[in-house]
């Protein structure tokens, strides 16, 4: 056993390949190389490579370094946030290490450093490794593994993947580490979407990626960009597809079965917990919608790849497909499956995805296999019937279907997606977030409208959805007129969560709760300092906290929706790491008019409609849109035609909402309940006992002070309304019982009591 060894992939040497790299570069492929030549004619840089999703980011960058980097013995330290990256990165490098790229070197070494029991450790880098491919969390809190590595080099290439990540706070360590170390450092940065942070995180992207290339010459300042090109382009040259995203819901509920480790599991690891994915398999009808919405349009699907949840989906669906007269065939992983028992050789994937290839095959089914790295571009369609919370996972499910007509692919991609109704804590990834900040495939504004509305739809439905559970209270928001249930716009955008999942979120913005969310993106600089929060992933509690004092400060008032206060931790968290504030998305374009139910109603009830004409007349303004606008917003007739109802009823008797009260409860004046209590019942008092509370303790410069310390600030964020009378020694919530104290100094006061 002592002389025993494995074969690991995690380290090695490559040597060349003989003969020539037979891969034919793209115009943009062939323009990105020229100016990377241009710009490395600097001793040090730091530079953007901007590619879209399918145009080519880890190929052109890793051909490059090939031979600009290893063939001239300087040494590469690659970063990225997930293991798929990683070693998505160390194969590209594999792959076309050809003799005519690294003419002068026979061989280099490499390693793949990360958390993962695959891989190796920091403390594994070695002096002699030219090519590390390193998580930068591993990285960021070890930097010293680094110091013997970097030893004696006098220039080094620092790549990090997947680079508009990189203001966050690890990566900002780690590059200003290495250029502690190393007089001459050549950054790269890799990303399909530069643009799509705040103005204030460009503006630290600017200070990180400071060169590029301008009409044909080296240039510094701004943000620097050695090439870009977007996805309109590409698909103008038809490298890529256009896609076209399309939403089914299935109208089956998980969330309700989700336990804390189930959201752990979902949430920092992407795998959905065995029972529920059994159940997602098992659905027979959640299924045969897969299957019948492919037959409804299998002349436009055409060729579609399936992404399932597991090994039994994919059989079951495989099954179904056959059934209906389709040509179907599923792959699973050579390794054998613990619950079905189920093995298939890699020999019958293989000859599976080769009928698949040649035509003969029209639906593959698949459990995560053709998420990268295999070439399948007659792909027309890919059907989303399994849930991912990484932006990576969904890119490389999508990316399957965006190979263009001059790539051998199609000129247009459909991206289908299979909805389930699931608790708010799950932020599943929606695929046409991936392209937020690339919306230029679009060709005018019905199309930007439709593509609002979608994102509203798959966000938000469940707002809508709940007054169709009976268990669910939804008095309240049915009350409100309806058009004030129409969101204004959202923040879009996502961070890496601490096991490396890249998750995506969109919190919508309503009439109610815009003004606050902007006092909110405003004060988040004095919140952190004044929490002393700088790591880049603050504790639970910490977060919950100041949630809390966002809430208790800013969102005062009647707000309708209710505030979600995970909605507050999610832009707290995203701002942890990025010092940035997210950006904000109107939807000014949306004809909110058309969308209000409320009128609809009314001129059913102004036409005294009877049921037949009212029915008639309800599925013909569903179906007869010209822009479907209806459909795209509330994806199920039965949601729109539940709306209607409630707002006949309403217009049937307007007093349906005033309960009999056959209870004489006992009663408590409003002054007894602390100040939170009093805004579940009256939101607006709530608030203006803590405006007129803030206001006398405002002196003329315009700072508040607090009533303990007589510390002075001019943000109301630093401070909090206390009870000068605790109310448990019979103090009251009245304005002359209120003041305001520091944090500091209102904890102490609350350990004293």
């Amino acid at each position: 056993m002592q002389n025993y060894e494995i074969e690991v992939k995690s380290f090695g040497k490559v040597l060349p390949k003989a003969g020539n790299n037979t891969r034919t570069l793209y115009e943009h492929q062939r323009k990105a190389l020229e100016n990377l030549n241009l710009i490395n004619q600097n001793s040090d840089y730091s530079t953007l490579l901007v590619l879209p999703t399918g145009g080519g980011k880890t190929y052109t960058a890793s051909t490059w370094l090939l031979r600009n980097a290893l063939d001239q013995h300087t040494k590469i330290l690659w970063l990225a946030h997930r293991q798929m990256l990683l070693e998505q990165a160390a194969e590209s490098f594999q792959k076309y290490a050809y003799a005519e790229t690294i003419p002068h070197i026979s061989s280099y070494t490499y390693r793949i450093v990360s958390g993962a029991s695959s891989h190796d450790r920091t403390i594994d880098i070695d002096p002699s490794d030219q090519l590390l491919i390193v998580s930068k969390d591993s990285i960021g809190r070890n930097l010293k593994a680094l110091d013997v590595w970097l030893k004696g080099e006098e220039e080094i290439f620092l790549v990090i993947d997947e680079a508009h990540h990189s203001t966050a706070k690890t990566y900002r360590k780690v590059v200003d580490y290495v250029k502690s170390q190393v007089p001459h450092v050549k950054l790269f940065g890799l990303t399909a979407t530069p643009f799509r942070t705040a103005e204030k995180e460009q503006g630290l992207l600017s200070k990180i990626y400071q060169d590029g290339i301008q009409n044909g010459q080296a240039v510094h300042g701004d943000i620097g960009i050695t090439y870009q090109i977007g996805l309109k382009e590409l698909i103008n040259r038809r490298i890529l597809s256009k896609p076209v995203f399309i939403s089914r819901f299935t109208d089956e509920m998980y969330g309700d079965l989700l336990g804390v480790n189930d959201w752990e599991s979902i949430q920092h690891l992407d795998v959905l917990p065995a029972d529920i994915a059994g159940q997602i398999a098992d659905s027979a009808v959640r299924n045969r919608l897969i299957v019948d919405t492919y037959k409804e349009k299998y002349d436009e699907y055409e060729q579609t790849i399936v992404f399932a949840v597991n090994v039994t989906h994919a059989i079951t669906l495989c099954a179904l497909f056959k059934k209906a007269g389709i040509r179907a065939e599923y792959i699973v992983s050579d390794i054998k499956d613990s619950i079905t028992g189920v093995r298939i050789s890699r020999e019958d994937n293989e000859r599976k995805i080769e009928a698949y290839r040649s035509g003969s095959v029209q639906v593959l089914i698949n459990v995560n296999i053709l998420t990268e790295g295999i070439d399948l571009p007659q792909t027309k369609t890919v059907f989303l019937a399994r849930p991912t919370v990484s932006t990576i996972m969904m890119t490389q499910m999508i990316g399957r279907a965006l190979r263009g007509e001059a790539a051998g692919g199609t000129a247009t991609a459909y991206i289908v997606s299979f909805i389930d109704k699931w608790n708010e804590h799950i932020a599943w990834v929606n695929p046409e977030s991936i392209f937020i900040g690339d919306n230029e495939f679009t060709e005018n504004e019905s199309e930007h409208v439709k593509r609002e509305l979608r994102m509203i739809a798959i966000s938000k439905i469940e707002e809508f959805a709940s007054t169709l559970d009976d268990s669910v209270d939804t008095t309240a928001l049915e009350k409100v007129p309806f058009v004030r249930r129409i969101p204004v716009g959202m923040y879009a955008f996502s961070y890496l969560e601490e096991g490396g999942v890249d998750s995506s979120y969109q919190v919508m913005v309503y009439d109610s709760t815009k003004e606050a969310y902007e006092k909110m993106m405003a004060v988040l600089p004095v919140l952190f300092a004044d929490y002393g929060v700088t790591e880049e992933f603050p504790a639970a509690d910490v977060i919950s906290e100041m949630a809390e004092q966002c809430r208790n400060t800013v969102f005062l008032g009647e707000m309708v929706p209710p505030l979600e206060e995970t909605d507050l931790e999610r832009i707290l968290r995203y701002y942890a790491q990025y010092d940035a504030a997210p950006k904000f998305y109107t939807f000014d374009d949306i004809d909110r008019s058309r969308l209000d139910v409320g009128a609809i109603a009314k001129h059913i009830w102004d036409e005294d409609m009877g049921c037949r004409k009212q029915a008639e007349y309800l599925v013909g303004i569903w179906n007869d849109q010209d822009d479907n606008m209806l459909k795209l917003f509330f994806g199920r007739k039965l949601y729109f035609l539940r709306q209607v109802e409630i707002e006949l009823t309403k217009l049937s008797d307007p007093h349906i909402y005033d309960e009999e009260n056959n209870v004489r409860f006992g009663k408590r004046k409003l002054e007894d309940l602390s100040l939170y209590e009093i805004g579940k019942i009256a939101p607006e008092l709530e608030k203006e006992l803590r405006d007129k509370t803030f206001d006398r303790a405002k002196d003329t410069d315009g700072n508040y002070t607090c009533a303990c310390c007589g510390k002075k600030e001019h943000n109301r964020i630093y401070f909090q309304v206390d009870h000068i009378n605790p109310m448990n020694q019979g103090g009251k919530s009245t304005e002359d019982n209120l003041q305001i104290l520091c944090r500091t100094c209102n904890g102490i006061k609350g350990d004293q009591i």
